[in-house]
C-alpha cells in the first residue's frame, strides 16, 4: 500500500509541491515503520482466531439473558411467507422494507427478549454509538425520531429499534426469546423447515438470515479461565445486580471490590471510566493499546433539527459514505473523527491532485497518505503524554500501528481515568494475560487478586458463518452450508448462494463494508424487498442464483483480498485482519467487492433499475 523510503525521498526531490502539502516531516518515518512491525510481530499468534474460547458447554452461562425473564409458550407448527432470523437492525430493516412493499405474512425470530440485536445485549455503563447518530440510526424520518445527541447512549438506540418494530407492526407474529436450531430446505414443498429451541417446527417460503455480524460473544483463551472463583461476566451481559448502577454509571456495589477487566477496544474504552469511578481497585489488563482520539459529543440543536428538509437523512448518509471511503465532497456534513480519517483512505489523494493541478502518481498518493497517517498517530500519542500524569503509564498506553489497522476509537474520559489512584494499568507487552488462578490473574509471573473479572472482549468476527450462527443450514440435496463455504463464501452479491434457494444471507460477506454498518443493512433490505416483490409479481415460487453468476461473482470479488493483503499483513493483529491471518477466507475483509461501499451499492441500484434479474433463476 505504501512505497519504500527511497521512493519517498525521490518523490520529495522531484516535486517539492508534495512536501508543501504534507508539511514538515520532522520525524523518522523508517523508525516508525520498524516500531509498527515490532509491535505487530510480538502480537502474532499461530492460532489467530482460534485463540478465543468458544462460549459453549461450561461457558454457556456467559450468553444467558440477564435482562428479560423467559416466558413460557406453546410450540408453533405453522407456515409464514417470510421468516427473518435475527431482530437487530438487519432483521428490523428487512421487515420494515417488506411491510412498505405490502408483505404481511412476516415472522422475525430473535434470541433476545426484544428487538435491538447488539443494542439489546450491550447495556454496559458508558455505552454509546461511535458513528454519528444522525446517519447511524436508520429510518429516522419514517419513525419521526431525532437523536438527542450526536453520539447517543445505547439505551436510546435500543428504544429506536423498538420504535421501528412498532411503526411497521413487526411485533405481530414475532418469536422473541427463540433460537433457531435447524434450517432445512424441502425440495418437494419448496419451503424451508425451521426448528427452534422452543420446540417450534415451522415452515417458510423465504428465509432471510440476519443473524448479525456482532452476535456471538467471545472469551479470551486464557489458560485456567475456568479456575477463577471470583465473579465474572461478559460486557454484552452486564451484571448490574452485582455492580449496581446503570448505563450512566453509579456502580456503587463495587466500592469494596477489586475489579479486573480484559479488553481495551471499543467496549473497554467506554466502560473503564465508570469502573474507575466506582471500584475500590481497578486493574486494566492491556494487550494492545487503544488509539483514542477526541470524541467531542454534543446535544442536538433544536433549531437545526426543526429546520431540516424532507430527505435530509439520505443526503447526510450519502455524504458520510463518500467521505469515509476516501471520496471527497464539497462539504462535510458530519465533520467528525471518521470523516477526518477518510482523507487517509483516498489512495489517489484526489484532494491533493486538485490543489497541485495534475494527477498524482501511485507513489505520490501513497506517500501523502502515509505521512498524514504518521502525523495523526503522532498526535494521538502526544495527546496521551499531555493527558496522563505518570510517564510510564502514558508510554504503555501509546498505540503503535496505522490509524485504520484497528477500529478508530474516540473518548474524552478514557485516558483521564488512568490518573486515578485506584486505577492500575497492567500492560502485558502484547502477550495478553498469562493464566488465571482461583484468586485472580497472572501477568509476567505476578498474580493480581480480584473479586471480579469482566471480559470486554467483544464478539466473534471472522470465524466461519455457521459457527457464528450457531447452527448449520441444509440446502438442496442435503448440501450443508458449512461444507459449501468451507473455503470461503460463494455468493452472488453476498446475498444468494447456489444450492440454497429462497434464502438470503445478510451481513458484510462478499459485498462492501461501511463505517456506518446500518447503511449496508438497509441497502440489503431494499434489495431483498425488490427481489421478493419481483418474484411475487412474476408468479414464481422460487428464486436462486445461477451457478454461472455465482462463479463469475466470486472471481470478481476475490482480487480485493490480494490488492489489500500487503496493508493488512503489516497491521497489528485485530479482527480486521483475522488476528494476523490476513488471507483467511472467512476473515472480516475476505473477498470484499473492489468497487467499495459507494460503488457497490450503486451497482445494486443499477441492477434493480435494469429489471432483468440478471444472474437469478425464477421458477
Amino acid at each position: 500500500m505504501f512505497c519504500d523510503m527511497n521512493e519517498k525521498e525521490q518523490i520529495v526531490k522531484i516535486d517539492p509541491a508534495i512536501q508543501d502539502l504534507v508539511g514538515d516531516v520532522d520525524f523518522d518515518q523508517g523508525e516508525i515503520e520498524h516500531r509498527y512491525a515490532y509491535e505487530r510481530d510480538i502480537r502474532l499468534r499461530p492460532d489467530a482466531n482460534e485463540q478465543f474460547t468458544d462460549i459453549t458447554a461450561e461457558f454457556s452461562h456467559y450468553i444467558d439473558d440477564p435482562y428479560t425473564e423467559r416466558e413460557a409458550r406453546e410450540p408453533l407448527f405453522d407456515h409464514v411467507e417470510v421468516a427473518i432470523i435475527g431482530g437487530g437492525f438487519g432483521g428490523l430493516l428487512i421487515g420494515a422494507r417488506l411491510r412498505e412493499a405490502g408483505f404481511e405474512d412476516i415472522r422475525i425470530i430473535e434470541k433476545g427478549g426484544d428487538f435491538g440485536g447488539t443494542w439489546y445485549w450491550n447495556r454496559y455503563p458508558g455505552i454509546r454509538c461511535d458513528t454519528e447518530a444522525y446517519v447511524y440510526l436508520p429510518m429516522l424520518e419514517a419513525v419521526e425520531g431525532m437523536p438527542s445527541e450526536k453520539y447517543v447512549r445505547g439505551s436510546e438506540i435500543y428504544e429506536h429499534s423498538k420504535k421501528i418494530a412498532e411503526r411497521f407492526d413487526l411485533y405481530r407474529n414475532a418469536c422473541l426469546q427463540t433460537g433457531v436450531t435447524e434450517l432445512r430446505w424441502n425440495e418437494d414443498t419448496v419451503r424451508w423447515h425451521i426448528k427452534t429451541d422452543r420446540g417450534d417446527e415451522m415452515t417458510a417460503q423465504f428465509v432471510a438470515m440476519a443473524n448479525g455480524a456482532l452476535s456471538k460473544p467471545k472469551l479470551p483463551g486464557i489458560p485456567g479461565i475456568e479456575n477463577f472463583k471470583g465473579h465474572t461476566f461478559h460486557t454484552s451481559r452486564w451484571d448490574y445486580d452485582y455492580t449496581g448502577g446503570d448505563e450512566k454509571g453509579g456502580l456503587t456495589n463495587l466500592a469494596d471490590k477489586r475489579v479486573g477487566i480484559v479488553g481495551t477496544a471499543a467496549t473497554g474504552l467506554q466502560c473503564i471510566p465508570y469502573l474507575g469511578e466506582s471500584a475500590k481497585e481497578l486493574y486494566v489488563f492491556q494487550r494492545t493499546p487503544a488509539a483514542v482520539d477526541i470524541r467531542a459529543n454534543r446535544p442536538t440543536e433544536g433549531s437545526w433539527a426543526t429546520g431540516l428538509d424532507p430527505g435530509w437523512q439520505e443526503i447526510r448518509i450519502d455524504n458520510f459514505n463518500h467521505i469515509v471511503t476516501g471520496i471527497p465532497q464539497k462539504v462535510d456534513l458530519v465533520d467528525d473523527g471518521f470523516t477526518a480519517i477518510g482523507k487517509l483512505l483516498d489512495p489517489t489523494a484526489s484532494w491533493a491532485s486538485a490543489i497541485i493541478g495534475r494527477p498524482l502518481s501511485e507513489d505520490e498518493g501513497n506517500y501523502i497518505t502515509q505521512v498524514l497517517d504518521d502525523k495523526k498517530m503522532i498526535d494521538i500519542r502526544a495527546r496521551i503524554d499531555a493527558v496522563v500524569d505518570d510517564p510510564m503509564t502514558a508510554e504503555a498506553l501509546k498505540p503503535w500501528h496505522r490509524r485504520w489497522c484497528k477500529r478508530p476509537l474516540f473518548s474524552d474520559t478514557y485516558l483521564q481515568t488512568f490518573n486515578r489512584a485506584n486505577v492500575n494499568l497492567i500492560d502485558t507487552a502484547g502477550k495478553g494475560v498469562e493464566r488465571m488462578t482461583e484468586q485472580g490473574v497472572v501477568v509476567k509471573g505476578q498474580e493480581y487478586e480480584l473479586d471480579c473479572l469482566i471480559f470486554a472482549t467483544g464478539f466473534e468476527v471472522g470465524t466461519e458463518y455457521v459457527r457464528r450462527a450457531g447452527y448449520d443450514v441444509s440446502g438442496r440435496n442435503g448440501l450443508q452450508l458449512s461444507d459449501h463455504w468451507h473455503d470461503g463464501m460463494r455468493t452472488l452479491h453476498g446475498l444468494h448462494s447456489r444450492g440454497f434457494p429462497n434464502c438470503f444471507f445478510v451481513g458484510f460477506g462478499q459485498n462492501a463494508v461501511a463505517t456506518n454498518f446500518a447503511f449496508i443493512l438497509d441497502e440489503q433490505a431494499k434489495h431483498i424487498t425488490f427481489i421478493l416483490s419481483g418474484v411475487k409479481e412474476k408468479g414464481a415460487r422460487m428464486v436462486e442464483a445461477s451457478k454461472q453468476a455465482v462463479d463469475a461473482y466470486v472471481a470478481e470479488v476475490a482480487p480485493l483480498s490480494i490488492s489489500q493483503l500487503k496493508f493488512w499483513v503489516e497491521c497489528t493483529p485485530s479482527y480486521m485482519n483475522g488476528e494476523g491471518k490476513s488471507d483467511d477466507p472467512h476473515g472480516f475483509f475476505a473477498n470484499l467487492h473492489p468497487a467499495g461501499t459507494v460503488g457497490f451499492y450503486r451497482m445494486l441500484a443499477d441492477w434493480r433499475s435494469d429489471g432483468s434479474f440478471s444472474g437469478l433463476e425464477l421458477t
